[in-house]
């Protein structure tokens, strides 16, 4: 007798895995609108391409038009993702590759609908110099870089290249994923110089355009919810543990400890607070000129830290 899977699980299992899946389909839709927001106003209009697979979708988008072809931009994105998507379900996982494709499909077709309803693009031509081509370059990757960082948060992959590189990961393990990831990447940025007719400008677009979009994706990836961890060594643990609590508000681990120089034993007090409290934090250590003190950045912080 066949059991359905669903009821073979428990119903806290079930709720939990509904869950899962609502959350990943609203962030898939979530960054697939905002990266077609960006390509749609920012970047289509003003010829530039951003990069891996979507750059080679928007450059065969543009030299189609060169030759008098109309072909819909979001049709050329999804021929050119869906099928890496396809596979990716197939041989590295059935609902990252679902997702990816909801997400591209948002990303594609988000774009025709602001052209569809009349929205006006940013676009060069009526808003003055060459030179505020720069502004579209950092709009895009400043917007598109928060969509990528939402995927990239919660599933690992934000578009054609991630996939291409899990399935040559999948292939060939030891394979360098970050190179492959820059030859995707730099391939587009050389094509472009031919595609938009020998200049130089689209180039330099394509290149600050993924360089902007790195930064942002980098700095959403290292945490909200950062700070900075302190190491100080100390004779007067007591006191000085008291004064951090009182004034930063933030917890304090001790250890005792044995200095290999002197082979004495003192105590590690141990803190992490926020990067405002830098400041009030160097005028406590000064009141204890017997103590030693480093610190460094935290990325991420879980658990109950506080703001």
């Amino acid at each position: 007798m066949e059991t359905n899977q669903n009821q073979a699980l428990p119903l806290s299992k079930r709720s939990e895995t509904a869950k899962g899946i609502f959350f990943d389909a609203m962030t898939a839709i979530i960054a697939g609108a905002i990266v077609g927001f960006a390509y749609f106003f920012f970047q289509n209009s003003n010829g530039f391409a951003p990069g891996g697979v979507g750059g080679l979708a928007t450059m065969t988008y543009h030299f189609l038009g060169m030759s008098g072809i109309e072909f819909p931009w979001a049709v050329l994105m999804l021929a050119f993702n869906i099928p890496i998507f396809i596979l990716v379900s197939i041989f590295v996982n059935k609902r990252l590759g679902l997702i990816l494709i909801l997400y591209m499909s948002v990303q594609s077709f988000s774009a025709e609908l602001l052209e569809f309803l009349g929205a006006q693009p940013y676009c060069l031509a009526n808003n003055g110099p060459d030179f505020e081509i720069v502004f579209a370059c950092l709009a895009t990757g400043i917007i598109s870089g928060i969509g990528f960082s939402l995927m990239l948060r919660r599933f690992g992959a934000s578009g054609g290249t991630y996939a291409i590189s899990a399935l040559i990961k999948r292939a060939r393990p030891a394979t360098n994923i970050a190179y492959v990831s820059f030859l995707l990447d730099g391939s587009v940025v050389f094509v472009s110089f031919f595609v938009y007719g020998m200049r130089i400008t689209p180039v330099i677009c394509t290149l600050l355009n993924l360089f902007v979009a790195n930064v942002v994706v980098d700095y959403v990836l290292a945490g909200v919810k950062n700070g900075y961890r302190f190491e100080i060594v100390t004779n007067s643990p007591e006191p000085l543990a008291a004064e951090l609590l009182e004034k930063l508000h933030h917890g304090v681990t001790r250890m005792q400890v044995v200095g290999m120089y002197s082979h004495s034993e003192k105590y590690m007090l141990i803190c992490i607070i926020r990067k405002k409290q830098l400041g009030e934090m160097m005028k406590i250590l000064k009141g204890y000129p017997g103590s030693f003190a480093s610190f460094e950045k935290v990325n991420e912080v879980f658990g109950r830290f506080r703001k």
